[in-house]
């Protein structure tokens, strides 16, 4: 009798590190438990619609799990419809993959006011997560700013400036396309704190907004020099991607801009918010200036000026300054670096001593950072930790209620439980109605409708 694994968390993180288990332990039996009706995480609710050759992993992840035999618990939220004990009386070892659920706030007056959002909710609106499904987003102002300047931050300014007819081919959620369609946003600032160098944006990102039809990209020549800082960092320390997109933001600014073009868009350094303004409702961002200066340990990193204030009006503000985990019940956390403690992956009480069976992969294990392959390399360290385990004998691999226990136990529980058939029927449905209209998928938006299509 081999191990039985559950891993709680659907999204790439978890489907990597059953495809490595899997790999390693051919025996292995594994069982995906997902909050969601859907699998696939932030494959299908974060990545942007236009960028539908990554979305097509979900063919991989599909094959390399319910392919070989997991088992799917989709609509189930551990620490609510079952606990973490009762998953330990089950399985001979649990890996958590939740990821990071929340947005990281800002910490200025006026944060939420109206028309101030996290970029995470708009980005899972757009994507038809049901959760966010009854969102309602203002878009007819003239202006939208856009405060941070990594990956996600790039996606939502391309969904707010590109043409609608090139969007109505991907598989955005009908609601978000409906409303894009009626939006008057012709300008989107973005707002970095840090300089050119520390752009966050990976440079495929980057060159992809420089490059978008009937939309200018405005760069402000003086904001990209670098300063005596930020030169050394990048010729002493710096990687490929900090070279490149300094590179792209010198071209971009010396290209000038498209006159005629119908929206654009302005990336702005080394300035951060210091409050959003408005009556009711955002009506304007007041931004400060910093330096980039080296701190008492080596980093860099940005410094306020003490400067006269500079006022951007706008009717949007969508916050994208980063991700963060909530805690698990009966799990150890750590409060600070919000993810759960661990070395490589084993996940240990807060005194160090580990805790038996109990792994972590994914953005829960090493906080929010990486791009969406970053979570293979993570799922090899993990799973090389349990199968080390396995091995020696720290966890036996002892007689455990059957495997049809569990599945009999979570069908008492929620009679609207969703397995690998129900995804497959959800999915089938999708890209048959997205068939009709010459779409990658039309997405059901909301809980009652993927649970009916799954029966």
């Amino acid at each position: 009798m081999g191990p039985r694994v559950a891993i709680v968390g659907a999204g790439p993180a978890g489907a990597f590190a059953a495809d490595r288990l899997l790999r390693r332990r051919g025996d292995a039996r594994v069982d995906l438990f997902e909050r969601l009706p859907t699998p696939w995480g932030l494959l299908r609710s974060g990545v942007a619609p236009d960028h539908q050759e990554i979305k097509r992993l979900d063919e991989r992840f599909d094959a390399d799990t319910f392919g070989r035999g997991c088992r799917f618990f989709g609509n189930v939220e551990v620490g609510v419809d079952i606990s973490h004990a009762e998953l330990m009386k089950h399985y001979t070892a649990v890996i958590y993959a939740t990821g990071a659920q929340t947005d990281k706030s800002l910490g200025i007056p006026g944060e939420d006011l109206p028309g101030s959002w996290a970029a995470t909710e708009f980005v899972a609106w757009y994507n038809g997560h049901p959760d966010y499904r009854g969102l309602e987003f203002d878009l007819s102002a003239s202006r939208a700013v856009v405060i941070g300047n990594g990956n996600v931050a790039a996606d939502v300014v391309r969904i707010l400036t590109r043409d609608v007819e090139e969007l109505a081919r991907t598989d955005v959620a009908d609601h978000a396309l409906d409303a894009l369609r009626e939006s008057r946003v012709e300008e989107v600032v973005v707002l970095g704190r840090r300089g050119p160098a520390q752009a966050a944006f990976t440079s495929s990102e980057l060159r992809e907004l420089g490059h978008m039809a009937d939309v200018d990209l405005h760069v402000v020549p003086d904001e990209i020099e670098l300063d005596p800082v930020s030169r050394e960092w990048l010729a002493e320390e710096g990687t490929f991607t900090a070279r490149k997109n300094v590179q792209l933001l010198r071209e971009f600014a010396a290209g000038g801009p498209q006159g005629d073009a119908r929206r654009r868009i302005v990336l702005r350094f080394l300035r951060s918010p210091v409050e959003i303004r408005g009556e009711g409702r955002v009506e304007a961002v007041d931004i400060g200036r910093n330096e980039i200066v080296r701190s008492d340990d080596g980093a860099v990193r940005a410094r306020a000026l003490d400067e006269a204030l500079e006022s951007i009006e706008c009717g949007l503000v969508l916050r994208s300054v980063g991700y963060q985990a909530v805690p698990l019940p009966d799990v150890p956390f750590d409060e600070r670096s919000y993810v759960l403690p661990n070395e490589g992956g084993r996940v240990h009480q807060p005194g160090g001593d580990p805790l038996t069976g109990v792994y972590a992969v994914g953005w829960i294990k090493r906080g929010p950072t990486g791009i969406l392959g970053t979570n293979k390399r993570d799922a090899d360290e993990t799973v090389a930790c349990l199968t080390e385990d396995l091995d020696s004998g720290a966890l036996p691999i002892e007689a455990l209620p059957g495997a049809e226990e569990i599945e009999a136990l979570l069908a008492q529980r929620k009679p609207d439980l969703v397995t690998a058939d129900g995804w497959r029927a959800i999915d089938t449905t999708e890209r048959e109605r997205g068939a009709s209209q010459e779409r990658p998928r039309v997405k059901l938006s909301s809980r009652p409708e993927l649970l009916e299509a799954a029966r």
